[in-house]
């Protein structure tokens, strides 16, 4: 079955000519011009990817990121004119995986298309040494040991895990797990050391999850 792109973008032309491109590529796309539509879309025909532009009118694709988010895990990219460092970090933070600035070439969104699809769908079951992380049914094993952890412990781990190499703010930790203003910095980090004590062999020199200073939290898919 063909994946579903949903794309978003108030302006008909580069929507057609997204869906043309797609459709071209061998997905099955999906359009709106705008966000409470492509949210109905979203809830209703479960797209495996959203492209999204920023400004639109009425809500925006801020808007829609964080209302995907409080309900979804689904990939994000942002195709936008504005092209700041300040709104990368915002749509970022707010759940946004990838970005790409206009004018782009097709063949890069493409590329950056299908490393969304793979990172969501090559597996179900996440192995790092000892450690594995089965999605599916919600289980983690140290070894042969099952490891427990709280509906919140595996959210996060869950969440830097399909992220692994990659450093994660608190905030983008904070949207993902909880919902924009859903929990505390400092919350995070005491379930950040609940997790570690957890599934670090030796919690006082962690092995999967290391600090960022400053930004967050990044999960080490190799030994150091």
């Amino acid at each position: 079955m063909s994946a579903r792109i949903l794309v978003v973008d108030d302006d008909p032309r580069i929507r057609e000519s997204l869906v043309e491109e797609y459709a071209a590529a061998g997905y099955e796309p999906l359009s709106s011009g705008v966000v409470d539509e492509a949210m109905t879309i979203v809830r209703q025909q479960q797209p495996d990817l959203v492209v999204t532009d920023l400004a639109m009118p009425g809500a925006d694709g801020f808007a829609l990121i964080g209302a995907i988010r409080r309900e979804q895990q689904t990939p994000i990219i942002v195709v936008s004119v504005r092209g700041t460092d300040h709104d990368k970090v915002r749509a970022l933070d707010l759940g946004a995986d990838d970005y790409v600035t206009k004018p782009f070439s097709v063949a890069e969104l493409l590329a950056r298309t299908r490393a969304q699809l793979r990172r969501t769908g090559s597996s179900n079951i996440l192995r790092f040494d000892d450690l594995t992380i089965d999605v599916e049914h919600r289980l983690v094993s140290q070894g042969k040991k099952e490891v427990h952890l709280t509906p919140t412990e595996f959210a996060i781990l869950q969440l830097l895990a399909t992220h692994a190499g990659k450093p994660l703010t608190l905030d983008r930790i904070i949207t993902r797990v909880w919902g924009a203003g859903g929990a505390t910095r400092d919350s995070v980090r005491v379930h950040m050391g609940s997790l570690r004590r957890k599934i670090e062999p030796d919690p006082a020199n962690p092995r999967y999850i290391v600090t960022e200073p400053w930004i967050g939290y990044r999960f080490i898919a190799e030994p150091l």
